[in-house]
């Protein structure tokens, strides 16, 4: 049976999105995929169209990600002149991360006890699940959108590579 993944489909599925996969499709890969069967009319065929697609087996979503950052590192998104500089000490720090999490007290605690001047803007995010990037990428502008951050620190605690 064909299977299909269509464009439109491409930009809401965790695996597929702003019309590039995050992971290469290889020959031979073991895949795994949500899909529906539909019928062809114009063949009399069925197909399979497929809402989301992941990597399988040993080490595939670790390949998923070298091969994601190898992407990036060639658009030159690592590189230095990329960077922007950060102050000695900057007056107003801007906090991305969970409000419940560990790494928010951290942050804060060691902040007030080594420099009590600073500012601290914190914005609540999720930082797991398909919910995150979104949120983060929200939270990054409305930093931006301030004006008065020196340093945005984008945290988050522990966990696992598929987070």
């Amino acid at each position: 049976i064909r299977a299909v993944v269509f464009r439109s489909a491409l930009g809401k599925k965790p695996f597929l999105r702003a019309g590039a996969s995050l992971f290469d499709l290889e020959e031979g890969m073991s895949i795994l995929c949500r899909a529906r069967l539909s019928v062809y009319q114009p063949r009399g065929e069925y197909q399979l169209l497929v809402d989301a697609l992941e990597p399988l087996g040993m080490g595939a979503l670790q390949k998923a990600f070298e091969q994601l950052k190898a992407r990036l590192q060639a658009e030159g998104l690592f590189d230095i002149a990329c960077k922007k500089p950060i102050p000695f000490l900057p007056r107003r720090i801007g906090v991305i991360t969970s409000p419940t999490g560990a790494v928010i007290k951290d942050i804060l605690h060691i902040t007030r006890r080594r420099f009590s001047s600073i500012d601290i803007l914190v914005a609540p995010v999720r930082v797991q699940g398909l919910e995150a990037p979104d949120e983060i990428i929200r939270a990054i502008a409305d930093m931006h959108s301030v004006g008065d951050v020196d340093v945005i620190i984008l945290a988050r605690g522990g966990g696992s590579i598929e987070d």
